[in-house]
């Protein structure tokens, strides 16, 4: 993997972070002002979308070295 590829792979990464974030700010006001359950559970989903791919960048920028 290239240089440019790994820095792109790690700009995503940190976007996705953020996004992840944003996201589990947003269960908690939405937990704390009682909204509706299916509202909450819809966003948790995506959060936990958001978590899996960036687990998949983050096993690519850092593969798994068997020894």
């Amino acid at each position: 993997m290239g240089e440019q590829e790994q820095a792109a792979l790690r700009l995503e990464v940190a976007r996705l972070r953020q996004e992840h974030a944003d996201f589990d700010a947003a269960v908690e006001a939405m937990e704390a002002m009682g909204c509706d359950r299916l509202r909450v559970q819809r966003m948790k989903k995506k959060k936990l979308a958001i978590k899996d791919k960036l687990q998949d960048l983050e096993d690519q920028i850092i593969p798994d070295i068997i020894a």
